[in-house]
């Protein structure tokens, strides 16, 4: 099934805006975001739509308002770094893209595509803007790590962002890392959990349960907060007071839900790799249109 929906470059808030005209540019640029979103996965047949919606208002803070990463500045080694880590949701960080003007919106008619440079997994290699090629879980935050102290001997004002799924903290590589950023004292770096409690085919605390995760996090190093990853006032306040203890990385726990906001999607376990049916996705777009 083909889904038509037109996304615009919505591009960045206004510089001087009141906190009142951010959030309100940030909620309608991920209404869009994931209209278009679901669009894509329909037109490729396939997708990670489930956790590709409980990012997207992440994704949406970090580059249409707190990341400083624009078109004109990727090449500017002052830029900031944000690693998605769990990039098996790249069609969420495209259309992200796509809005803010770091992709021809045209193109994400061709994820997954053959030669497409926008396969299912974001390659550096392909496409301006993104980081680090991600996929296999658990080394986005390494890499970021690594980004963080390259910030440091540099003496860089860049901070980096790194954006993993609560599934793949379960892989020892994270932490390692954390361990390392707080030897370091990185605290040029910001790591956002996306804790959804949901990796493929149940839920976190039956696969390898990650609680207490804010004392896992805080024992090896880290500045720990917890945010409603879909509070824009509360993801800005986050982001925005990074670093929040000189020398310690920031840790922030994203409260999120698989498929936020669509009401058959949310917290629900199939839907990590889910293809919507055309009745589904109707139902889906009007819930979104209704947001408007």
């Amino acid at each position: 099934m083909t889904v038509t929906v037109d996304l615009p470059v919505i591009g960045r808030t206004r510089p001087g805006a009141s906190r009142e005209e951010v959030v309100a540019h940030l909620k309608e640029a991920a209404r869009r975001i994931r209209m278009k979103d679901l669009a894509t996965v329909m037109r490729a047949g396939q997708g990670h739509i489930g956790g590709e919606f409980s990012i997207i208002d992440v994704l949406t803070t970090l580059y249409l308002h707190t990341a400083n990463v624009t078109a004109d500045n990727l090449d500017d080694p002052d830029h900031d770094r944000v690693v998605l880590s769990k990039g098996h949701a790249a069609n969420a960080l495209y259309t992200v893209f796509a809005a803010a003007g770091l992709l021809d919106p045209a193109e994400l008619d061709t994820f997954v595509q053959p030669d497409s440079r926008l396969n299912g997994h974001p390659a550096r290699t392909k496409v301006r803007g993104v980081e680090a090629n991600t996929g296999p879980l658990g080394h986005g935050l390494p890499i970021a790590v690594g980004d963080a102290i390259a910030a440091k001997i540099d003496g860089s004002p860049r901070r980096v962002f790194v954006l993993t799924g609560d599934g793949e903290l379960q892989e020892g590589s994270n932490w390692e890392a954390l361990m390392a950023a707080a030897q370091f004292k990185l605290d040029n770096l910001v790591v956002v959990a996306d804790r959804n409690h949901l990796q493929q085919g149940a839920t976190t605390e039956d696969t390898n349960d990650l609680t207490p995760l804010d004392e896992k996090a805080r024992a090896f190093g880290a500045h720990v907060v917890d945010v409603d990853a879909h509070d824009f006032d509360q993801l800005l306040d986050a982001f925005e007071a990074a670093p929040v203890e000189a020398g310690k990385p920031t840790f922030v726990i994203a409260h999120s839900h698989k498929g936020h906001p669509i009401s058959f999607m949310s917290d629900n376990v199939p839907w990590h790799h889910k293809l919507p049916s055309p009745e589904q996705a109707e139902a889906a777009l009007a819930e979104l249109e209704a947001l408007k």
